[in-house]
């Protein structure tokens, strides 16, 4: 519970990003501190993020939470699988 707590206060900070393929460039240019994804993201999503994520550094916190409840924590309509953190 506590990692979402954090992706609480960095919604409310703004110094996010949403979606696989926002968060895979800014994952391509290291411009990200941790990672979030959602408990029911593709598997392949997952293991590219997997993948930028140890070459670029970055924490990665796999949630129990599915996508669409992802979304409602970002304040957005619509599911969300992926979220990152900016440095």
């Amino acid at each position: 519970m506590e990692a979402l707590t954090e992706l609480r206060k960095h919604v409310q900070g703004s110094k996010f990003v949403m979606g696989t393929d926002e968060v895979m460039k800014h994952l391509r240019h290291s411009g990200l501190a941790k990672v979030f994804i959602a408990s029911n993201c593709p598997d392949k999503i997952k293991g590219d993020i997997r993948h930028y994520c140890s070459v670029a550094g970055c924490e990665l916190v796999e949630l129990a939470v599915p996508n669409d409840e992802l979304g409602v924590m970002c304040k957005k309509p619509f599911s969300i699988a992926v979220v990152g953190v900016l440095k």
